[in-house]
């Protein structure tokens, strides 16, 4: 008598892994580096909380308007205020704050001598404006001083920054509060030297 054939099927061997496609692995690579590029733009690209946001409305010569929201307290102009002070101590390149060279081709620098208003009013940076004003058009120059709510002057070695109006001639008002006048030469404050490193805060 014959004995009964099996008709077991043998149980499946280890499942071996297919590997990936070469055309899924460059669709991954592609999507992983395009996230990493994202997150490092953003990344270095971050507001700077430590100065109040502010734009540069406009630029003429050495002559530069900025502005910051409206309300902003003096210690936060303060603070952006140091923070041009720490830039014309440390670098000497106002560049990285969205300022045009102010004196281009000059062998002493392209920044040898500058001046920023700070307005917390946008009008008041108009290129319009600021012409007129430079221009001495007496319509607009005691206004426009008056809505100062800062300024930084640097010139070869002297600078000076305060609250309020920029002084004229030398003689200083009860509407401005000087913070910081010397050369770029002397040591900056501790509290300056403190703070983070530039990156720009645009509105």
């Amino acid at each position: 008598m014959h004995e009964p054939t099996s008709n077991a099927i043998p149980p499946p061997g280890p499942k071996t892994k297919k590997p990936l496609d070469i055309v899924v692995k460059f669709a991954l690579g592609v999507f992983v580096g395009s996230f990493a590029l994202i997150w490092g733009g953003m990344y270095l690209s971050r507001p700077d909380r430590s100065i109040p946001p502010y734009t540069v409305g406009s630029q003429s010569g050495h002559v530069v308007a900025t502005d910051v929201p409206a309300g902003t307290q003096d210690n936060q102009i303060e603070k952006l205020l140091k923070r041009f002070q720490k830039v014309g101590h440390q670098t000497r390149d106002f560049g990285p704050m969205k300022i045009y060279p102010t004196t281009p081709g000059d062998p002493g620098g392209r920044y040898r001598r500058i001046v920023i208003y700070v307005f917390d009013n946008h009008g008041w940076t108009d290129p319009e404006v600021l012409a007129k004003y430079m221009a001495g058009d007496a319509a607009v120059v005691h206004d426009y001083e008056r809505s100062m709510r800062g300024y930084y002057q640097l010139k070869d070695q002297d600078e000076e920054g305060g609250i309020g109006t920029i002084p004229k001639n030398g003689r200083v008002t009860s509407d401005t509060r000087i913070l910081f006048k010397g050369l770029v030469t002397d040591p900056l404050p501790v509290e300056a030297e403190a703070e983070q490193g530039i990156s720009i805060s645009p509105l």
